[in-house]
């Protein structure tokens, strides 16, 4: 069985905050802590599609929302799953105000940046559902 942590972001296509979501669970999963965590895409789940549906059933997830509309969380919760950490990308805009972003298809440098703070509080929470206790 695969004991990896789901990272679920929002798609929030044509949203600023919805990027910064995306590019901060990618660099979770493709450069952070890619034998720890695995991509699922929310597309799928919406469309419920079997082989995504049973990954997400019995996993530990993460759900990363650019809104407070929480599409993400929702729907991991209404396709059976168990989100256990909800990131808002606004909360972490709060925390790091200096970085307030712009762009969609492209994020400028300062959303590069609230994605990489992002990414950072995921890591420690994947560290911490491991059983570790160090953050970088």
């Amino acid at each position: 069985m695969d004991e990896r942590i789901l990272i679920i972001p929002c798609s929030g296509i044509g949203k600023t905050f919805g990027t910064v979501a995306r590019e901060g669970a990618y660099a979770v999963t493709e450069d952070l802590c890619p034998s720890e965590t695995k991509l699922l895409p929310l597309a799928l789940l919406v469309l419920g599609e079997d082989e995504t549906r049973v990954t997400l059933l019995g996993a530990r997830a993460i759900t990363i929302d650019g809104c407070k509309l929480s599409c993400a969380a929702n729907v991991v919760r209404e396709q059976g799953g168990a989100v256990s950490h909800e990131l808002q990308v606004l909360d972490v805009f709060r925390r790091h105000r200096e970085l307030k972003p712009s762009g969609i298809a492209e994020l400028d440098e300062n959303g590069r940046k609230l994605a990489e703070a992002l990414a950072e509080e995921v890591r420690n929470l994947v560290h911490d559902m491991r059983g570790g206790a160090n953050h970088a």
